[in-house]
Formats: structure tokens, sequence, C-alpha cells
């Protein structure tokens, strides 16, 4: 008996012994938290995720960062819930069909989609947006579902609420937030804050002398006092039906 409960206590012992070195690991290897606030239609914006994101984490940087997709940018929301986009009816629409499509698939799915149709909008084609379904081999109808309806609706104002409540608030976009620490002007330098916060087994990327500098960044060109006009409308998608992109859910008074 006595030999018994020798052995049951060792065991336990070498558990115990496993199981901390697993969370010290775990805690080691986490990730770094990223987050990009953007709009769909905005030049720097989607320069800044074909030429600069897109490329660094295919080359493993999703292996030492958490990217978190925000679509929404600069829009405002009325007292009625209404939807209004610095760029027009149709950011507002891809703005919705880009949080459809984080909600419907997971990250390394959604990451694609919404590339390809950044791809679309800095070549002036972003209409044909539903082409990268067949292009990343993807079902329409969750996203063609989702952003028709109300839920579309919501994800968006999810969105807007989650970008209002910056602190401190965003000035430009694209907006990077690298584990809680805004990067403002210098968000093209991303990769080296990430390498540089990252506490786990540095991907290929990282091992670089200066991490990133080998990738374009995007210089910010708004000139000083600039107003941004917001407006709204009516924009005919691909598949015909009309959808009045300013997402109003009230009753018009």
């Amino acid at each position: 008996m006595a030999s018994r409960l020798h052995h049951f206590l060792l065991l336990a012992a070498l558990l115990l012994l496993i199981g901390g070195a697993s969370s010290a690991g775990d805690a080691g290897n986490g990730k770094v938290r990223m987050e990009l606030y953007y709009e769909s239609l905005c030049p720097d914006s989607f320069q800044f995720m074909v030429d600069s994101l897109a490329r660094v984490f295919k080359d493993g940087l999703l292996d030492a960062a958490d990217l978190t997709l925000v679509p929404y940018g600069n829009a405002k929301v009325d007292a009625h819930g209404a939807i209004t986009c610095q760029h027009g009816p149709e950011e507002c629409l891809l703005n919705t069909v880009e949080a459809c499509a984080i909600d419907a698939w997971p990250d390394n799915v959604h990451f694609g989609f919404i590339i390809c149709v950044e791809e679309l909008a800095m070549e002036y084609k972003h209409q044909e947006w539903q082409s990268c379904f067949q292009k990343q081999g993807l079902h329409p109808k969750p996203v063609m579902e989702c952003y028709k309806s109300e839920h579309g609706h919501k994800l968006s104002l999810k969105y807007g609420r989650q970008t209002d409540a910056l602190v401190p608030r965003h000035t430009s976009v694209p907006w990077v937030v690298v584990d809680g620490k805004p990067l403002y002007d210098d968000f093209g330098d991303f990769v080296a804050y990430i390498c540089k916060a990252y506490k786990g087994r540095p991907p290929k990327i990282c091992q670089h002398k200066e991490p990133g500098r080998d990738y374009p960044t995007v210089q910010q060109a708004a000139e000083p006092g600039k107003r941004v006009g917001y407006n709204s409308g009516d924009v005919v998608l691909n598949d015909g039906v009309d959808d009045r992109t300013k997402m109003a859910r009230a009753d018009d008074n």
C-alpha cells in the first residue's frame, strides 16, 4: 500500500511539473494582438492591406500575431441607426460585406476573402467583389444573406461602437493597434512592433535585422485641416438588387 501511495505521489508531482511547464510555454508563446481599424474604399487602407499586410502575413507573421480586422473607419451613425460612410454608399456596402465575412468564416478564410475584395478596390473594380467567392473557393450564401439582413447592419453597428471606443480615438485610417497601443503614423512599421512584442520562437520574418523593412509602407497623404465629407445614397449591386447601403433600419421620418 505504501509503495502504491509512493508511486501515486510521484506521478502526481510529475503531472504537476509537466502541466506547469506547458502553461509556462503557452504563456511564453502567446501571440501579439494586432487590430486594424480601416474602411474598405479608403486608398490608404487598401494599399496598406494589399501591399503590406497581406504580404507579411503570408511570410509567417500569423504565427506571432492574432489579427483582428475592424471594417468601419470614419463612418457615422445617426440617431436612427443609419450609417453613412466617408467614401459613400458603396463603402458602406463593402464594410458590411467584410463584417459578414469575418462573422461567417475563421481568420485564415475571411482574411483571404477580404484581401481579394481590397485588391479589386485598388484596381477600381470593387463592384466585382462577388467574384472573390469563386476565387477563394467559398460559398456566397452566408455573406450574401448576412449583408442583406438586419444581422449585417448589427455587425456594422458593433464595429462602429468598437471604433468609437478607442482610447485614444483614431485620427486617421488605417489605424493600427498592437497589444493595446496605437502606432499612430508609424503603422507602416507594424512588423517590427509585433516582432519586438512576441515572446515565442520568432517566425522567419522576425529574424531579419530590421523586420518588415523590405516591405512597402503607406504614407499618410491627407492635407492638414482637410474636412471629411459624408454622403449616402443607393447603389446597384452586381446581382441586380437595389440596396440602400445607408442601411437605415428605422422608418423614415
